[in-house]
């Protein structure tokens, strides 16, 4: 495994489309490994693979809680219900946040390294995690998405 470097807010890659993933290999758990290795060390909860460079839609989301680690291949957001206002960051625009609005709860369609199709449901911090890195895939950053700017941190 190996840390990667997290791409900054300027950086074009983050602005473009991710490609489908295709190939479920050793490659690709590699870099999922990578990926939230990457994202323990930077302190974060979720990371995109454009974030570090990879135009693939591949996604990792850890709430440290006793589910761990979750890696979501190709995932894409389903079904979507209520409403939350809450302050978001993102490891790619450092030092910046801003209240953003996302649905209280989604469910998520995606694989699994093997390529087996499977959906996850996620309420409240999971839910905006899963579209945040949703976001990441098709070139969006939740600055785009700031509704009321609160001071910088």
């Amino acid at each position: 495994m190996a840390l990667r470097n997290v791409r900054i807010d300027g950086d074009p890659v983050l602005r473009k489309i991710a490609k489908p993933v295709t190939k479920f290999d050793e490659k690709l758990k590699m870099l999922a490994e990578d990926m939230i290795e990457t994202m323990v060390a930077e302190d974060g909860i979720g990371l995109a693979a454009p974030q570090i460079g990879i135009l693939k839609r591949l996604i990792v989301i850890d709430l440290y809680d006793e589910k761990g680690a979750t890696v979501y291949v190709n995932p894409q957001i389903i079904h979507e219900e209520g409403e939350q206002f809450e302050i978001e960051g993102c490891l790619s625009v450092p030092d910046a946040s801003g209240a953003v609005r996302r649905p209280c709860k989604v469910t998520l369609r995606a694989q699994d390294l093997e390529g087996k199709v499977f959906e996850a449901e996620g309420e409240g911090l999971l839910a905006r995690a899963m579209c945040h890195e949703v976001d990441h895939l098709n070139g969006i950053l939740f600055i785009d998405k700031v509704e009321e700017k609160p001071e910088e941190v």
